[in-house]
């Protein structure tokens, strides 16, 4: 059974982060260059990201989906019991990508795709939050 409390609560977490990250948005790339500006943008994507990553964790669990091996296999689960809409799996691989590049591969962080993410794609994440809701008993 999905604990659903727990799923809110962490669903609620990262609407906090992603609250933040849209009140500190630049509207420039190059305000988005400023260190403190970057750096923050960076974090709490990441963190959001992880948020998401927690939320799989708790479904795959709750829904008795199996043991994952690793991260990927999450999606994976999920993928396959149909949880979510066509295309949300695959927008969930291209997050977590987002955040491995942020957290273990910074020398490659482009400045264009992270800046692009925070002015356009920050709905993503409501997207996944809806469809999370929507699973719930």
């Amino acid at each position: 059974m999905i604990d659903r409390e727990r799923v809110l609560a962490k669903l609620d977490e990262m609407r906090g982060y992603l609250a933040e990250l849209r009140a500190i948005a630049p509207s420039t790339i190059e305000e988005y260059r400023r260190t403190a500006t970057r750096r923050a943008c960076e974090r709490l994507i990441q963190i959001c990201v992880e948020c998401v990553i927690d939320v799989c964790q708790l479904l795959v669990s709750g829904l008795r989906l199996g043991l994952p091996a690793e991260e990927a296999d999450l999606l994976d689960k999920l993928d396959s019991a149909s949880i979510f809409s066509p295309g949300t799996v695959d927008l969930l691989r291209r997050m977590r990508g987002c955040r491995n590049i942020l957290v273990h591969e910074y020398g490659r962080v482009s400045d264009e795709i992270v800046f692009e993410t925070v002015r356009s794609h920050l709905g993503d994440f409501d997207r996944f939050a809806g469809e999370v809701i929507d699973t719930l008993p």
